[in-house]
């Protein structure tokens, strides 16, 4: 039964053998006269304009982009809360609770209230959040 199988008429087609002579596609095998695309590797790239300057140098740029600015995982003090009393904390610590993603330095910002005594050492602090800190019993400290 399998044996007799066969494709559907027009669905196998051969493929066009270049070069082999001038009776059938030989010469230049279908690329024309010369130019760019008769060359090998002789194709141009989706974006290029045809050399006229391309869009993305055209638009206007605006602002400015600071290659050398550092980027903060920023937590406030409102959401050390959740850590238990005089406990010491470090980036580890903050990492595992969720808070900060650990690509980024961390820095500690004074929003929120924080009622319970800390020992934290981060990268960076606002003075805000080191009065905060200081002011329920707690140390600060940068790494």
């Amino acid at each position: 039964m399998l044996e007799r199988l066969s494709p559907v008429e027009g669905s196998k087609k051969n493929r066009k053998r270049l070069g082999r002579g001038q009776g059938c596609h030989g010469k230049t095998s279908g690329r024309g006269h010369k130019g760019q695309r008769a060359r090998a590797g002789g194709r141009v790239s989706r974006w290029f304009e045809g050399g006229q300057t391309p869009l993305k140098l055209r638009t206007p740029k605006r602002g400015f982009n600071n290659i050398f600015k550092k980027e903060f995982d920023l937590v406030n003090t409102g959401q050390l809360d959740i850590f238990e009393d005089d406990q010491t904390l470090s980036t580890t610590e903050l990492i595992e609770s969720g808070l900060v993603s650990g690509r980024k330095p961390v820095k500690l910002l004074g929003n929120g209230e924080l009622n319970k005594k800390l020992n934290i050492k981060v990268h960076s602090y606002s003075k805000t959040a080191a009065e905060k800190i200081e002011k329920a019993g707690g140390k600060i400290e940068s790494l």
